[in-house]
């Protein structure tokens, strides 16, 4: 028999490997600017520095104050109504009495996967979506479990702690390109082989540092699911809920058609990879479904 671990446990490892993940992010980021720093002149460093942290955090900003709206009109959700979907309202209300947070707005999104998904930038602002499909085969404690799962999310602030990691992550990116392009108009031909070897060493972090960047996003993605998990069963006090919730999303089988329905850029958002990939890498927005029902049954 596993020995049972507590929840609390794992939330306290979860964020602790979640900060260092996102301390990695910023070190490329001062290592990528330490190499331009050295290759040009600080006060040029220091005009990327000002126009990347502008234009990753207008792009970033817009998008995170209008994160609800911008993702329940990607996947046409509706509103939810207290009586055709009296269960997911029952099971909003039990979960944030017990998480003491705001009543989230409720949604449900036509589809026949079981899904689900939480956004908005703070507790006052939240919203819940839940696939028909979800509405129709959880049962009431399977409900429950999910229903946490988003809730926690909303409790730890991810979409805050995402949208700075995708700050981050932007400024990497257009560091990045703006040295690239630089190249092609320098006609600085000083400092002879040590200044060819720092601006070969400067292109490969150019190239490389975003997309090491974007795993490590990845990484962190993943990271946060294994921390709403823990964090839901902190709030129903019952593992097998979420557990069996996600046995079911693991043995369902959705048509094309189904996943079609949901736009690539959403697919972090939600429980489950709704695209159900066959085969788990460091490219997976999701922990393999697998572990994460190991970990459940350990609590």
């Amino acid at each position: 028999m596993a020995e049972k671990t507590s929840f609390h446990e794992h939330i306290r490892n979860n964020k602790i490997k979640s900060f260092i993940l996102i301390i990695v992010i910023f070190i490329f980021f001062i290592v990528l600017g330490y190499i331009i720093a050295m290759l040009f002149d600080p006060s040029y460093f220091f005009i990327i520095m000002i126009i990347s942290i502008i234009f990753s955090l207008s792009y970033i900003l817009i998008s995170y104050y209008n994160s609800d709206k911008i993702a329940l009109a990607s996947v046409r959700a509706r509103p939810a109504s207290r009586i055709q979907h009296a269960q997911f309202f029952h099971a909003a209300e039990n979960m944030s009495l017990a998480s003491g947070l705001p009543m989230p707005r409720l949604f449900v999104m036509d589809s026949e996967e079981i899904n689900g998904f939480a956004s908005g930038r703070n507790p006052e602002n939240a919203v819940i979506c839940m696939t028909t499909g979800a509405l129709k085969k959880l049962s009431k404690q399977e409900l429950e479990g999910v229903i946490a799962h988003e809730m926690s999310h909303i409790a730890n602030y991810d979409m805050r702690f995402m949208t700075l990691t995708a700050v981050l992550i932007g400024m990497i990116s257009i560091i990045a390109e703006l040295f690239l392009r630089s190249l092609w108009f320098s006609n600085d031909e000083r400092g002879g082989r040590a200044q060819a070897i720092l601006i070969v060493i400067g292109i490969i972090l150019s190239i490389l540092a975003p997309i090491a960047a974007q795993l490590v996003s990845l990484a962190i993605s993943r990271r946060r699911e294994f921390l709403a998990d823990a964090t839901g069963v902190k709030l129903t006090r019952y593992p097998p809920g979420l557990a069996n919730a996600l046995r079911k999303i693991k043995s369902e089988h959705v048509s094309s058609k189904e996943t079609h329905r949901f736009p690539h850029a959403m697919a972090p958002l939600f429980i489950s990879d709704p695209f159900k990939k066959k085969i788990q890498n460091i490219f997976s927005t999701h922990p393999d479904v697998n572990e994460r029902i190991r970990r459940l049954d350990a609590m």
